[in-house]
């Protein structure tokens, strides 16, 4: 089957995109940036190994269009890990987190975000 042919399972739409972010875990901080991003969860390389369910404290810098000016709107919520991968030939991993208790305001700011990015990616 090819890809275009694959059905989204998601229930958010998600956006390759890249937002500075900082995980802390109980073994660290790590401060990298998002590949991709949607109002539920977030996909990243990071250079520490997080063991599946490991439960993170997420910071996100979203930026935010607000009367033609760029701001930063710092977006704090708790995640999950929900998968780990290695890199090959690099001591870095990706992971998958799945935002697990994120504010409805903060969630509707990322969804608008999202969505943002999304008519910007459709326009060009």
């Amino acid at each position: 089957m090819s890809q275009k042919a694959m059905v989204e399972k998601r229930q958010h739409p998600r956006v390759e995109h890249s937002v500075p972010v900082k995980i802390s875990a109980l073994a660290g901080d790590v401060v990298t940036e998002t590949r991709n991003i949607s109002r539920s969860g977030a996909f990243c390389r990071v250079s520490k190994y997080l063991e599946p369910m490991t439960k993170l404290k997420i910071t996100l810098l979203l930026p935010v269009k607000k009367d033609g000016k760029v701001t930063t709107k710092k977006i704090i919520c708790t995640g999950v890990v929900v998968r780990t991968e290695n890199i090959p030939y690099e001591d870095a991993f990706n992971v998958a987190v799945f935002f697990s208790d994120i504010t409805p305001r903060d969630s509707r700011i990322l969804a608008d975000h999202v969505a943002g990015v999304l008519a910007e990616k459709a326009s060009v």
